[in-house]
């Protein structure tokens, strides 16, 4: 992960995958991003920052239990394709994800 995120990004991801191991739950499948519209931009900044509105499509990604990989239930009614808010900033390293802001909204 620290490849592609860092910062807050970083620290909610590490914590959302402690919270799925510590039930004993993992994760298959595949997300999919498109859609992707720069909706602002600093590059001029001391560190260079590019935000992104994106459809995220977890569709095909499901939590199972890790020994037995039976599906986990999620709810009926829950997003699978939203609209995510996604600040990029420019590291020594790279481009790393920053932040990831979920909208609630379907796309």
């Amino acid at each position: 992960m620290k490849q592609y995120a860092a910062s807050e990004a970083l620290s909610v991801a590490e914590s959302a995958a402690g919270r799925a191991h510590a039930r004993n739950r993992i994760y298959i499948g595949k997300v999919a991003v498109s859609q992707s519209v720069v909706t602002g931009t600093d590059l001029d900044s001391k560190t260079p920052k590019v935000m992104l509105s994106s459809c995220l499509d977890v569709s095909q990604w499901q939590p199972v239990i890790a020994d037995t990989r039976k599906p986990v239930e999620l709810p009926a009614n829950r997003l699978t394709k939203y609209l995510i808010a996604t600040t990029l900033e420019k590291w020594p390293q790279g481009w790393r994800v920053v932040r990831d802001e979920p909208q609630g909204k379907k796309c």
